[in-house]
């Protein structure tokens, strides 16, 4: 199993960039690489000692199920499939909904905390942190969360100056120094070289068994 991780602020592009490097998997492949976003782990209900202002946190580590996180990508590495949780950002609540992932080969995990705790990151084989400009980031965000999250102007800003902001500094830009690779706005050159590691792993576990 070769697991990979991508890490970046919220609107860093890190989807996108996951997505890149599976159109650059060969068909022959692709069956056997996973995509995992971090945003399925949030606790349904974050901590009430993290809210601000009345509102939920969604931005500190410990909104997030990193128990089951853990135990999910353990279970993956050893070759079994896990039912990974289905988020709704509409509803800010995990649904009864699961979607099935594994066993497969390689995994790609994206989220802005994937190389925070220390034990998670020890899974990966690849560390990776997308480091983008704030003001992109925020657009690129204000973007997605007004089309996809049904959000308003307002809500989206205030959040960003209430918890997105101060805790991408405190916490999550920290994280750069565990990556193995950082990787700016251009992404297509170090999709490509990811991708190749990838078939070149994947190969290689076809070829053992």
């Amino acid at each position: 199993m070769f697991l990979v991780g991508i890490a970046g602020g919220s609107g860093s592009g890190k989807t996108t960039f996951a997505k890149k490097i599976l159109h650059r998997i060969p068909e022959k492949n692709i069956d056997h690489v996973a995509l995992l976003h971090q945003d399925s782990y949030y606790l349904s209900s974050p901590p009430n000692n993290l809210r601000i202002h009345g509102e939920a946190n969604f931005d500190h580590p410990e909104a997030f199920d990193w128990e089951l996180l853990k135990d999910h990508l353990t279970r993956l590495k050893n070759g079994e499939s896990v039912p990974v949780p289905v988020y709704d950002f509409r509803t800010d609540r995990r649904t009864e909904e699961s979607t099935p992932v594994g066993p497969c080969k390689a995994i790609l995990m994206e989220g802005i905390y994937t190389l925070w705790d220390a034990e998670v990151r020890g899974l990966f084989d690849l560390n990776i942190f997308l480091h983008v400009e704030a003001d992109i980031r925020f657009i690129r965000r204000l973007h997605r969360d007004v089309r996809e999250r049904g959000r308003s102007l307002d809500n989206i800003i205030r959040q960003y100056y209430d918890t997105v902001r101060p805790m991408y500094h405190e916490f999550l830009d920290p994280t750069r120094q565990f990556a193995d690779i950082i990787v700016g706005e251009e992404t297509d050159v170090a999709a490509s070289l990811v991708a190749a590691r990838i078939n070149e792993k994947v190969a290689s576990l076809n070829h053992s068994g």
